[in-house]
């Protein structure tokens, strides 16, 4: 398959994050690989933050497609009503929608964020592939502006002046690195504070990218010896620290 035809293929979220997907490492396996090896390709439990963080994005990058999302207006996901309408699957709360499109809309009225991600040629949900450590990589940007020459992604905090320390935590560094050589782009954060509604631009040092390139170069490693090593006994791996 020409590199043109995957990269279509991976426009579509079933193949991008389902079995075709996999046949690429991607910055959300960097964790595993590095803490234990021994869960990577584990599927993840959906979670109301990861809910929360994709009708983030889908509210600013294709808000036509907020369709898809179901909404209870319930309290809790702990009370009879929502249990009974959610019927099990994991659902947004209407509080959190209505405190997404707060933080949207005070995003958008920047009118330096709103350039960024809506001026002039950009690309919104963009997928890429490349070969890192002699394994094949791939990434989806949320937006790639060509005229500044940027990768753009958009992040929620907690605490923004605590940003940088979360940004090396949940392996932004190595998502930094990555996706700087997906799409020959620099990298910048489009950060908004989900408690006071600051924004924040933090665009990447070298240390910064460097460090990334640590992250992926120590998975990669990991990974071979795992998954493309057929001697090596996986039950004879253990951890070796001094306390």
């Amino acid at each position: 398959m020409e590199r043109k035809q995957i990269i279509n293929k991976l426009r579509n979220d079933e193949d991008y994050y389902g079995e075709f997907g996999r046949r690429y490492l991607s910055n959300s396996d960097i964790s595993a690989l590095l803490n234990n090896p021994l869960a990577y390709g584990q599927p993840s439990k959906p979670s109301a933050a990861f809910l929360v963080g994709g009708y983030f994005h889908t509210a600013i990058l294709e808000p036509d497609k907020l369709k898809k999302y179901r909404v209870i207006p319930s309290s809790t996901r702990n009370t009879k009503a929502y249990k009974e309408m959610s019927g099990g699957e994991l659902c947004l709360l209407q509080h959190e929608v209505d405190a997404i499109e707060v933080l949207t809309d005070k995003l958008m009225a920047n009118e330096i964020c709103k350039s960024l991600i809506t001026a002039g040629k950009v690309e919104y949900e963009q997928p890429g592939i490349t070969e890192l450590c002699g394994l094949k990589w791939k990434g989806k940007a949320d937006v790639v502006n060509h005229d500044d020459g940027l990768v753009i992604d958009l992040k929620t905090t907690k605490d923004i002046n605590r940003f940088r320390s979360s940004a090396f935590r949940y392996n932004y560094d190595s998502q930094a690195y990555i996706y700087s050589k997906l799409f020959g782009y620099e990298m910048l954060f489009v950060v908004i504070d989900k408690e006071s509604g600051q924004i924040g631009l933090f665009d990447c040092s070298p240390d910064f990218y460097e460090s990334g390139k640590d992250k992926v170069e120590r998975a990669s490693e990991q990974y071979k010896l795992f998954y493309q090593t057929p001697e090596f006994d996986h039950k004879q791996f253990f951890i070796n620290k001094t306390l």
